[in-house]
């Protein structure tokens, strides 16, 4: 909230549908969503009971369960690239796994992100780019050691020559290529045309694997993420948010030559008592079943499309699927420099504006709109209205 100049938090007491209410009664149209994964909304009935009834059966148990082989079996018929996963309890830690993954099955250490993207909060991702096109990272938190970022390159986000210098240079060593296919944590900034496809070039050539973290993509701009509508495999994918339902999960999938380096069956080490667990794969199941129905997805694009046509007079608005971002700046955003060039101190008066008007976007410029099955045009149109009046006032 401090980034938005707000001293305090919002405290949420309940939500419903498309609506939270915080602890002292005040009700708001939700567009961040828990920044992402409630594609049906607030306390969906199916989901809530999903999550009573393997209550009642136990909330950990410690060893494995049926729905934990059925989340990964609904895992894999949605990504073509998928044909094993390993559950752990967040996309962190999925994000920390693959890495580790990556370099035990390639015997490599080095790895190669890009500014902007965010993988969770393991040391050797929280890298930043330096003052070249594509230079070692360096930390960029405290309690973060130079040397847990020594072997990660940070290249600028869709520049592919970049990518392919840093690769040429340190390709021999290079475990993989990791990258948000659609970066979400500098606002929504699409792939450029053909960047994804030189990344999985580059990763064939160089003998690095391709790590797509879809996180925040993954079921929610197609059923198999952002590697069904670009058209392109990665050999491993992190995901989170949506396959737990609103739930804390994550998960890694990828081939099964590399995904069976994994113990006990090799010997990259990952064990989490809480892994898979019950409540979180029950939700997970209610929600992915229903996405089977493509119809869910011209759905979401319909209302996504409607909400951009509506923002679009006021910023430049950048959509993929269900999520988008209204920046103000000029230009499309295509990289983190340019994202970080959008006026954002303009940016925090429009949240203010649309918090006073009972509209909650998210609180950073560089977060996303999740639009969900719970927003109907009643609330597309009240949250266009409320950015007219906040950036007329705004003008004012």
């Amino acid at each position: 909230m401090r980034a938005v100049g707000l001293d305090d938090p919002l405290f949420v007491g309940r939500g419903e549908g498309a609506y939270l209410e915080t602890a002292d009664g005040e009700r708001y149209v939700d567009w961040v969503m828990s920044f992402g994964p409630l594609l049906f909304g607030h306390a969906d009935p199916e989901t809530v009971d999903a999550v009573r009834d393997a209550a009642g059966d136990g909330t950990t148990f410690g060893a494995s369960t049926e729905h934990e082989v059925e989340l990964a079996a609904e895992i894999v018929d949605a990504f073509a690239s998928i044909e094993q996963v390993r559950l752990v309890s967040s996309g962190t830690e999925a994000g920390m796994t693959a890495i580790r993954l990556a370099r035990g099955a390639t015997k490599r250490d080095r790895i190669l992100k890009f500014a902007g993207c965010y993988h969770g909060h393991s040391d050797a991702l929280l890298a930043e780019a330096g003052s070249g096109p594509a230079t070692l990272g360096l930390p960029a938190t405290a309690g973060v050691t130079s040397g847990a970022t020594a072997d990660t390159i940070v290249a600028p986000y869709n520049d592919i020559d970049s990518a392919a210098r840093a690769v040429a240079r340190y390709g021999e060593g290079l475990a993989c290529i990791i990258v948000e296919p659609v970066a979400g944590n500098m606002g929504v900034v699409p792939p450029a045309p053909g960047f994804l496809e030189a990344l999985r070039q580059l990763c064939d050539v160089s003998g690095a694997l391709l790590v797509f973290d879809e996180v925040i993509t993954g079921f929610r701009i197609a059923r198999g993420g952002a590697q069904e509508r670009f058209e392109i495999n990665a050999d491993l994918t992190v995901l989170g948010k949506i396959v737990g339902g609103g739930l804390p999960i994550g998960a890694v999938g990828g081939r099964e030559d590399v995904m069976r380096h994994l113990a006990p069956v090799g010997d990259v080490y990952q064990a989490g008592t809480l892994s898979g667990n019950p409540l979180a794969t029950a939700a997970g199941l209610s929600v992915l079943r229903r996405l089977r129905d493509p119809g869910v997805y011209e759905e979401l694009e319909r209302r996504a499309a409607r909400l951009e046509q509506g923002l679009a007079p006021f910023g430049v608005v950048q959509r993929v699927g269900a999520m988008l971002t209204l920046f103000f700046g000029t230009g499309p955003v295509t990289d983190f420099a340019r994202a970080s060039a959008s006026d954002t101190a303009r940016y925090a008066e429009y949240f203010r504006h649309m918090l006073d008007r009972g509209v909650y976007v998210p609180p950073s410029q560089y977060e996303a709109m999740f639009v969900s099955l719970a927003h109907g045009d009643e609330e597309i149109e009240r949250t266009v209205e409320a950015a007219r009046d906040a950036l007329a006032d705004d003008r004012g």
